[in-house]
């Protein structure tokens, strides 16, 4: 690194510190990184600075092997998720579904990773779908437009191996305590599960039997203080063999349902 270099980095460092950002030095390298020149640099400081989520900074995301395009609108994969996603993969499902799809993360990663996957994937807001339009034509994810199961084609009534869905599942009243650039920034459509941040996953699940093939299984991500309540959702739909996994921070934030 030269001197230059590091005295860029350094005031880039500065600048992000000053403005609460905890990983202040690890996130004006990746700015610096990304940035082509010292004036875009510095408006991308001062976007980060003033409180945008990083990957709407530098206009993408990774999520496992890939690098998926976010921005204002779209919700932002976290490295958590990637948990499900690999759990889903492992099953190697022909068909496979992820609802509230956001940027196409989990659907984008299912068709990277099965080779042969009819990968389907379906989103409500708008602004999200102009993202994952991106993502999905790189990985030839079949996106719909809808609400959760809505837009899914008929044919496909008890033809799916791997159901996924990463609902809104922050409680209501939990918005507030989230962090700045995900509370002002990131869709409140994607955040607020409802009283509880079980509003969204109580609709989901009596619907899945009808997608599900004999044997395919549900996976969604919960909140680490919401096992007990999902897996009793999950039961009542009348799924089986009904666990709950650990993330990649072994927090029990992973349930898993079978159809009979």
């Amino acid at each position: 690194m030269t001197a230059g270099v590091r005295e860029v980095l350094a005031w880039a460092t500065g600048e992000l510190a000053a403005a609460g950002c905890v990983s202040a030095r690890a996130e004006a390298a990746w700015l610096l990184e990304e940035a082509p020149d010292r004036p875009t640099l510095e408006a991308m400081v001062a976007r980060r600075a003033a409180g945008e989520p990083l990957q709407y900074v530098i206009g993408w995301a990774p999520f496992g092997p890939l690098k998926l395009r976010v921005g204002p609108g779209v919700f932002v994969p976290r490295p958590e998720t990637e948990g499900l996603a690999d759990r889903a993969a492992a099953l190697k499902p022909r068909i496979a579904v992820d609802l509230c799809t956001g940027s196409g993360a989990i659907a984008c990663f299912l068709a990277a990773e099965v080779q042969g996957a009819r990968v389907l994937a379906t989103e409500l807001d708008p602004r999200a779908l102009a993202w994952a339009r991106i993502n999905a034509e790189r990985f030839g994810v079949e996106l719909l437009a809808g609400d959760l199961d809505e837009p899914l084609p008929a044919e496909l009534a008890g033809q799916v191996e791997v159901l996924c869905a990463n609902v809104p599942y922050v409680p209501s009243g939990s918005i507030a305590t989230l962090p700045r650039d995900v509370r002002d920034h990131e869709p409140l459509l994607a955040l607020d599960g409802g009283p509880d941040g079980l509003d969204v996953l109580r609709r989901l699940a009596p619907r899945a039997g009808r997608w599900l093939a004999p044997g395919g299984r549900l996976l969604c991500e919960i909140g680490e203080d919401q096992a007990e309540a999902a897996v009793a959702l999950f039961t009542a739909a009348g799924l089986v063999e009904v666990v709950v996994h650990p993330d990649l921070a072994d927090r029990q934030r992973i349930i898993e349902g079978t159809r009979s």
